[in-house]
């Protein structure tokens, strides 16, 4: 068994660290977007396959028996793409996603980011926390109504707001911390993806407390037919499955 993980998320590294002590042959391949990454253990690619056509190719040249996808639940493109080139190559395919944040009555739900573009641009407040990340910055760049406070890992390239506050920085966040960050900056709404976990959840709770509205952009579903797995344990018990033994 060789195995291959999409990663880039905390849930792509818990398994590494776990399969990697258990001795497994691993490789993590994380997408090259951020500038310094944490990596996980084990051996680590960083960088594209060329599409589902060379991660297909990649598969069988590597002798990858199993691929597991635990790339952000947002990688929607990414997660396609795996799962044409698993069924390509033949390769026993894993979606480990964390759960969803559960919806919370107050939110005003967005079908993807057009939908939260036109939310903001309805709203008649000033202050936008927006923390769907710096590669959607450019659908907010032609609103100059509102004054955007924005949070990345990395500085964004191209559009962005024209009334901007950029803060770099990663979590995992506080609810403290939040709520001083929204106070300071006179916050009234809060844009953000549903992507679950607790490394960025402080922020709805800081929103929740304050009063401050929430505009949260669904994530979308996972391939069709995809085994899906929503914790790290469950990731293991359906690749012990596949392997007829039960790590961990």
């Amino acid at each position: 068994m060789r195995i291959l993980i999409l990663g880039g998320t905390g849930e792509a590294r818990e398994l590494a660290a776990l399969l990697v002590a258990q001795g497994a042959d691993v490789l993590s391949s994380l997408a090259g977007r951020v500038r310094a990454p944490r990596l996980p253990d084990g051996p680590v690619r960083v960088g594209g396959f060329g599409g589902a056509g060379g991660l297909a190719a990649f598969l069988r040249e590597e002798g990858i028996t199993h691929l597991i996808d635990a790339t952000h639940p947002f990688a929607g493109g990414i997660s396609a793409n795996a799962a044409l080139a698993a069924a390509d190559a033949g390769v026993p395919r894993l979606v480990l996603r964390r759960p969803a944040w559960p919806a919370d009555p107050s939110w005003q739900l967005a079908a993807d980011m057009a939908e939260a573009v036109a939310a903001v641009r309805a709203w008649p407040g000033d202050g936008v926390f927006l923390t769907t990340g710096r590669r959607d910055l450019a659908a907010f760049a032609a609103d100059d109504a509102h004054r955007f406070l924005v949070r990345t890992v990395d500085p964004p390239e191209g559009a962005v707001p024209p009334r901007m506050t950029l803060i770099l920085d990663r979590g995992p966040y506080t609810v403290r911390g939040e709520s001083a960050l929204l106070r300071e900056h006179r916050i009234g709404l809060l844009v953000s993806k549903n992507s679950g976990g607790p490394m960025t959840a402080a922020k709805l709770r800081a929103a929740a407390d304050l009063g401050v509205q929430v505009v949260m952009v669904r994530r979308p579903p996972p391939p069709p037919g995809s085994a899906v797995a929503a914790t790290v344990a469950e990731a293991l018990r359906w690749i012990g499955g596949q392997s007829g033994d039960q790590p961990g």
